[in-house]
């Protein structure tokens, strides 16, 4: 019984989801557009933080190589 009743909640919560996302889409786009920016900082921030490292464990590679 207990699978039939976590589908039936999770319908009624995605409905009201839905419900709510149609209600409040104007505060929810102005959430996304003051989240993105900063995300995409972050996001890139980290790309440059793991290039950099990669560089360093190639470098310490190729040094140890050359012994």
């Amino acid at each position: 019984m207990g699978k039939y009743m976590s589908v039936a909640v999770g319908a009624v919560v995605v409905a009201l989801g839905a419900i709510g996302l149609l209600m409040w889409w104007g505060p929810f786009t102005m959430i996304l557009r003051g989240c993105v920016p900063a995300l995409l900082i972050f996001s890139g921030a980290i790309a440059v933080i793991a290039g950099l490292s990669e560089i360093k464990d190639e470098k310490a590679a190729k040094k140890e190589e050359t012994k």
